[in-house]
């Protein structure tokens, strides 16, 4: 009975569009789908996509599956007829319970992204499965990722990577690209950069424009594969020219740094523009950066704030921070204490020591906030503790002066100390002088001496007056 079908399929192939349309309009479920298929795709007749679903329907409702499948198709895309994802849902059902494995997929596609009915993973992942174990490459991939995120289904990273192995093995680009991200990053299988690049190779191959920019990455690292900024570079620019801004947001980090390339600035901001304008938001705070510095494009601190505010809003750190400057100093934008002190917390917060001395800097002198010495000890603390000389110096004038906290003339020689080994060249003039009056540590006018002339090496005015007076007296 099978090769009756398929025979008469093979047949239906060969014969001319007039001769399949008899025997379309004698009732003949097999020769409808075909003509709706010519149709559709212009194939041995003018496309035409009203006739496509004309015949599509008829053939559908006489039951046959690829006809249900490919008329709910046109339904989701609104093509040959008004587009209707429920119909479209109602015509992959239909399919799909005949045992369609594209209808299946196309089925719980719907259902995992809420497409003409309510979204819903757990029925989503029935589906996937059904057209998975039929072999279907875009179920076993998409069934690879539920089990990966836990989604319709209890997580099982390693199970998830047996459906994906399955996918890339049928040469599906997507999957590939997605079984060299867990090999990457050890997700479900052992971390393994080789294999990640064999994976991503495959799928860059076929021009998947993610997988040639994370093998861009892999290159410009030296991950997997011996490090070659130019090959980078080559995989950037395939995938930025596809659109991938992630890759746009690398090319223009390249040219900005000179990897693989000559420097130019103007090539950087032009490929940081394309990114930022698809909302990366690490490209928008870099051209917010290009317009502060006049890198590239002419210097316009307006659309400076522009970029840093789109970025901002996405929870960039840095951008963040920039803001806050801004809004501080009036670059691009009125001066305003308040929202920088309001930016300058939300980069705080996000770790970035930079906003903590310049947010505890607010608080000491009551600028857009109230005056707390308390807290801004606090996040010259914070600030401090992450490396930021200027925040260790001022943490060791709270600790002497007792502001925000107790005096405690040891721990402020501790964070002069820190800072002096950075070359905080106001650490190195106080630490100077704890030592010669004795306060915190041992009295070391040999020590002391040392700090001054450091100081001075670094320009400190005050040391170099202090150091002179000293010396005259010895």
């Amino acid at each position: 009975m099978k090769d009756s079908k398929k025979n008469k399929s093979v047949a239906y192939d060969i014969i001319t569009t007039r001769e399949l349309e008899d025997i379309a309009k004698q009732g003949d479920a097999e020769a409808q789908f075909k003509l709706g298929y010519r149709y559709k795709y212009g194939i041995k007749a003018k496309k035409n996509f009203a006739k496509a679903i004309e015949w599509y329907t008829k053939a559908a409702e006489q039951g046959h599956s690829h006809a249900q499948n490919n008329l709910g198709v046109c339904y989701k895309r609104g093509e040959g007829v008004k587009k209707d994802p429920v119909k479209a849902v109602e015509w992959y059902t239909k399919a799909a319970e005949q045992g369609s494995m594209g209808a299946q997929w196309n089925l719980g596609a719907c259902f995992y992204n809420g497409t003409g009915i309510e979204q819903d993973y757990k029925k989503a992942f029935e589906w996937f499965i059904k057209a998975a174990e039929q072999g279907d490459l875009w179920a076993q991939n998409d069934l690879g990722h539920c089990y990966m995120q836990g989604l319709g289904v209890e997580k099982d990273p390693v199970k998830g990577v047996e459906w994906i192995i399955k996918s890339a093995n049928q040469g599906y680009a997507t999957a590939q690209y997605n079984l060299g991200r867990c090999y990457k990053d050890g997700e479900g299988v052992e971390q393994d950069y080789k294999q990640a690049v064999k994976w991503y190779t495959k799928a860059a191959k076929q021009g998947d424009s993610w997988a040639q920019n994370n093998l861009g990455i892999c290159y410009k690292y030296g991950e997997g594969v011996r490090k070659n900024y130019k090959k980078a570079v080559e995989l950037y620019m395939k995938a930025a020219e596809q659109g991938a801004d992630k890759a746009q947001f690398h090319l223009g980090e390249c040219y900005a740094k000179g990897l693989g390339v000559e420097v130019d600035f103007a090539k950087a901001v032009e490929w940081y523009a394309k990114a930022a304008e698809q909302g990366h938001d690490d490209a928008q705070y870099e051209l917010g950066m290009c317009y502060r510095i006049g890198n590239g494009v002419e210097k316009n601190l307006t659309k400076a704030v522009r970029w840093f505010s789109k970025s901002a809003e996405q929870g960039e750190p840095y951008a963040e921070f920039y803001l806050g400057v801004c809004h501080e100093y009036g670059e691009g934008v009125r001066k305003n204490y308040k929202k920088a002190a309001e930016w300058y917390n939300k980069a705080a917060e996000h770790g970035v020591p930079e906003a903590m001395y310049n947010l505890a800097n607010h608080y000491k002198r009551g600028h857009g906030v109230k005056k707390n010495p308390a807290i801004a000890w606090e996040w010259y603390m914070k600030a401090a503790e992450q490396g930021a000389d200027r925040a260790q110096y001022y943490l060791a004038r709270c600790y002497e002066n007792g502001s925000g906290v107790d005096v405690d003339y040891v721990k402020a020689v501790e964070w002069y100390a820190k800072a002096a080994e950075q070359g905080n060249d106001l650490a190195l003039y106080q630490l100077g002088n704890c030592y010669y009056l004795g306060q915190g540590i041992p009295k070391n006018e040999e020590e002391a001496i040392k700090s001054f002339k450091r100081a001075v090496r670094l320009g400190n005015k005050k040391a170099k007056e202090t150091l002179s007076t000293l010396l005259q007296k010895r």
